[in-house]
């Protein structure tokens, strides 16, 4: 498909630059300085919007489920922290990844993806010096299907940015919840917010419900986030472009297996 039926080139000119991407920039970079999220508002055209959509619809079929009960660290429980601590606040969660290897290289989704300019102004919004496109075919351009259920509970990152494009929102709930630089870069946990967070008392998190065509760029290892429960019958379709920090790199097989159901030699 041509990116420019896709991208909305108006307000995003990535192919091009100038002025005008050069505002969209300085905007993404104010706001990730502010709390670390930054939702880059109608991206992609309807046009664009309407073809990621019914990829996503094709390929769901090939989705890999997964059930799990998990804390926002992603470890296992430790019996010699105090019972109410944290990381022994466990929570379901559903999930379901298409993986990279179902979305043709001229689709949609991998159309945008390799758009003339997009991971050049990817790399300058974030304003990350080792910016490389994840290697791994299973995962490099995915689309996150949450269904009916408790969604993704509150969790920290384990990289320190993501880059996503919604796509369908749920009929009900499923709203992107984070709660800003509730970690800081100095290696401070700060337990007593993160456990408000988990309780449903705190007053330091926010609410966006992203619009089918946003583009968000998140920093993610330092702020508790979450996908709320979700209901109805629709599922919930977000793109994740993945970038790392590294060259050439891939997922561990077991890690593989774990999100993908499956590994590839």
């Amino acid at each position: 498909m041509d990116y420019r039926e896709l991208v909305n080139l108006d307000a995003y000119p990535i192919d091009e630059g100038g002025p005008i991407l050069e505002q969209r920039i300085s905007e993404a970079r104010a706001a990730l300085a502010i709390d670390g999220c930054a939702v880059l508002q109608a991206f992609l055209t309807p046009n664009g919007v309407q073809a990621l959509r019914e990829e996503a619809d094709d390929v769901a079929q090939f989705a890999h489920r997964s059930f799990n009960r998990t804390n926002a660290y992603f470890t296992k429980d430790d019996p010699a922290l105090p019972a109410d601590h944290p990381k022994r606040r466990f929570f379901d969660r559903s999930n379901a990844f298409v993986p990279a290897d179902n979305f043709a290289p001229n689709g949609a989704l991998r159309s945008v993806y390799d758009a003339p300019g997009f991971d050049d102004f990817i790399k300058t919004c974030l304003q990350e010096e080792n910016f490389f496109r994840y290697a791994d075919p299973l995962a490099d351009v995915i689309v996150n299907m949450a269904e009916e259920g408790p969604g993704f509970p509150w969790h920290f990152d384990t990289n320190n940015f993501t880059v996503t494009l919604a796509i369908q929102n749920a009929e009900d709930g499923g709203a992107f919840e984070y709660a800003p630089a509730i970690r800081d870069n100095q290696g401070n946990e700060n337990f007593d917010d993160v456990a408000e967070v988990l309780g449903g008392t705190s007053d330091k998190v926010r609410r966006l419900e992203l619009r089918p065509g946003d583009l968000q760029l998140f920093r993610g290892r330092y702020s508790l986030h979450r996908v709320a429960p979700l209901k109805g019958s629709t599922p919930r379709y977000v793109a994740i472009l993945s970038y790392v920090e590294e060259p050439d790199m891939v997922a561990t097989p077991e890690r593989a297996k774990q999100l993908y159901g499956r590994v590839l030699p």
